[in-house]
């Protein structure tokens, strides 16, 4: 292996044990302590009610992200394939759609870190869409560690209106409007070929989900690029 290059393969192995409890974990949690309606739901010409996904561009391919903001490898993503995903949205190749999910409320110490950062992303999408992928990044430029409280509702407020978001969406993160909607939609997430359950990151090219350990080599054009039609 050429020196400075990422073993990406090695990365999605050395993780599998850790996705399969938090996928069984998530599991029990979901079964055990959500109520059966999913609440309200977003409304924003950018955001499919019926599948949670917050679209990103416009163009014929399809790529989805299933993404937990708590999850560290849903960040090296991020950083590995992201600036490609968001070049192809902004040239007309693909529509991204961002699907913001739970399954590591577990890892920030009774806070629900993962419901609150990922109803902060839809109440900043249903804001202003053209803000939604900006304040993606930047929580991921801000992520907390696993088994922190993670960030508060002031800071993800701050992050949103720092991305241009309006000061509506101070009272939607802090009321949590969406966590219902969130834990709804994290349900229908595609489990991956031979997983137990749910996992982050979650891919799906034009309706292929892609096998992380596999599928996920660190190169956006083989990976991602090649499959489009």
């Amino acid at each position: 292996m050429a020196a400075g290059k990422t073993n990406w393969f090695a990365i999605w192995v050395s993780a599998a044990v850790v996705v399969v409890i938090v996928a069984v974990g998530g599991i029990v949690w979901f079964s055990n302590s959500q109520a059966s309606s999913p609440g309200p739901a977003p409304e924003s010409s950018a955001i499919n009610e019926e599948t949670g996904a917050i679209a990103v561009g416009s163009g014929p391919n399809t790529v989805d992200t299933y993404v937990d903001f708590m999850c560290p490898i849903c960040n090296n993503f991020e950083q590995t394939y992201g600036s490609t995903l968001s070049q192809l949205a902004d040239d007309g190749t693909i529509t991204l759609n961002i699907h913001p999910i739970s399954i590591l409320d577990r890892a920030s110490q009774g806070t629900e870190y993962s419901t609150r950062s990922a109803n902060a992303m839809y109440c900043v999408a249903a804001d202003d869409p053209a803000n939604a992928l900006p304040f993606l990044q930047a929580l991921y430029e801000n992520q907390p560690q696993e088994q922190s409280t993670g960030l508060d509702d002031a800071t993800l407020t701050s992050i949103a209106e720092g991305v241009g978001a309006g000061e509506g969406v101070a009272s939607c993160i802090t009321d949590g409007t969406y966590s219902r909607y969130v834990a709804a939609k994290t349900r229908e997430t595609p489990v991956q070929s031979g997983a137990g359950g749910i996992s982050t990151p979650t891919i799906v090219v034009n309706g292929q989900t892609l096998t992380n350990q596999t599928d996920l080599t660190g190169d956006p054009q083989a990976d991602i690029v090649a499959r489009f039609s």
